[in-house]
């Protein structure tokens, strides 16, 4: 079994990682991070890092032209006219309800997993491959993030192992977990958490107002654990 893991340099998709690499070593991993258009690249920086710090082979790729409608609707690309909110998910839904926040890109899973099937094919022919993805269960709640749920991650494995003959399934395996219990995971396995972003803005220090910051900072307090990245009013 073979694994190819959507990194985009944040918490989840690096615990998705060294979950990976401890499941299957490091030489059945690739990691996989693409570029849809985001206002700035550190995450993507530090998702190369992070494949160096693992011993795993890194591929990169700009899907920035397909995604090229995204400033229309939605505040994380180049070309939005909106501004990132800074509240966490929670404030956001009890402010406008239950739905897509601002920051949701459109279909990006859905995108970025086919992309990483089609990878996953053509770099292991023939063999059976696990496509990890980080979604969890703080995003999905109230459908802040629809393409972060139970439901959408079934259907898409469905649909990726029915169109690769059986071969690739979807490996999501902190889709029930919180935040808090996805960096609990990730801190008995040694994750290098300092090497993570996840801050939307992309200032020398994670900005600690926008709603990814929160979320972390929130996650680490909750393991009695200082985040080990540097914030601007720290």
């Amino acid at each position: 079994m073979k694994a190819l893991v959507l990194n985009s340099g944040g918490v989840d998709s690096t615990t998705c990682v060294a979950i990976a690499v401890n499941k299957y070593g490091k030489d059945n991993v690739i990691t996989a991070s693409l570029y849809y258009g985001q206002k700035h690249d550190k995450e993507l920086k530090c998702a190369k890092k992070i494949a160096e710090y693992y011993g795993v082979r890194h591929i990169e790729q700009d899907i920035s032209n397909i995604m090229k409608y995204a400033g229309e609707v939605c505040s994380l690309v180049k070309g939005s006219k909106d501004e990132i909110l800074d509240l966490s998910y929670a404030d956001q839904i009890k402010q406008n309800g239950e739905g897509r926040v601002g920051t949701y890109v459109p279909f990006r899973n859905g995108l970025l997993l086919s992309i990483a099937t089609a990878f996953a094919d053509s770099l292991f022919p023939g063999e059976e491959v696990e496509v990890f993805y980080g979604a969890h269960a703080d995003d999905a709640a109230g459908e802040a993030y629809a393409d972060c749920s139970p439901e959408f991650a079934d259907a898409m494995d469905k649909a990726i192992n029915i169109g690769t003959y059986g071969k690739i399934h979807i490996n999501r395996p902190l889709i029930h977990m919180n935040k808090a219990e996805v960096v609990k995971t990730g801190l008995s396995l040694g994750v290098p958490y300092e090497m993570t972003w996840s801050c939307y803005h992309g200032g020398e220090k994670a900005c600690g107002r926008c709603g990814t910051c929160i979320d972390r900072k929130h996650a680490f307090e909750v393991n009695g654990v200082k985040d080990p990245i540097e914030y601007e009013e720290d």
